[in-house]
């Protein structure tokens, strides 16, 4: 592995390691999931000015006023989708962002479809997946509110905006017993739910409060 890929002083596999015992005091059981984000380096998907506060536990900027999602929340969006599943086959990502929850997500389902309406964020997605040799990821540039029909059904959907309500397009995409994981709400009101498509319809949870950038139509 590169020097920029392993990581050096406050990006080094130490800091990394300072990250995961953070996340296992605020409950984050997944060994799986652990070993994963202990394994993948978090500064190389945001900028050198940046990369120093990678480990820390928050979101920060990515440029198009867009943010990676701290630590924590990119874990317990993808504990909870794992949940109902050992191991997830088909996976759509709203939101492909910087690529971080993208890598996670790739190494632990066996395929991932991530929708981005920003395109300069998705080439650098795009770009720093190939780099970590993660090749089970398509991409799409579209509105996330459409979804990817193309692959439906999906039996995990993780959403990494925040939208006022769930968007129908996204709730027929779902398998029958898949789960989607969303943020809902609008500027510091959103909720983090959990949906699980049922034989006769969906069941809806409210786990926690988020805060996430909104959820846009539309392609730039």
């Amino acid at each position: 592995m590169i020097q920029s890929l392993q990581g050096i002083g406050m990006t080094s596999a130490r800091t990394r390691e300072r990250m995961i015992n953070r996340l296992i005091q605020q409950g984050i059981c997944s060994h799986k999931i652990l070993d994963v984000m202990r394994n993948t380096p978090r500064h190389i998907f945001m900028d050198e000015a940046l990369a120093h506060r990678a480990y820390e536990d928050t979101a920060l900027p990515i440029g198009y006023n867009q943010t990676i999602s701290q630590p924590y929340i990119v874990a317990k969006m993808t504990e909870l989708l794992l949940a109902a599943s050992a191991r997830l086959t088909c996976v759509l990502e709203i939101g492909t962002g910087c690529g971080y929850q993208t890598a996670i997500l790739a190494q632990l389902a066996d395929h991932v479809y991530s929708v981005e309406r920003i395109a300069p964020l998705q080439k650098k997605a795009k770009d720093r997946l190939w780099d970590l040799k993660l090749k089970n990821v398509s991409y799409l540039h579209s509105d996330g509110g459409w979804g990817w029909p193309d692959h439906a059904p999906y039996d995990g959907i993780l959403v990494a905006a925040a939208p006022p309500e769930i968007p129908e397009m996204l709730l027929q995409q779902m398998a029958v017993g898949g789960v989607m994981l969303i943020p809902i709400g609008k500027d510091d009101k959103q909720q983090l739910q959990r949906v699980t498509r049922t034989e006769s319809g969906y069941d809806v949870e409210k786990l926690e409060p988020v805060v996430f950038v909104p959820f846009l139509s539309g392609r730039k």
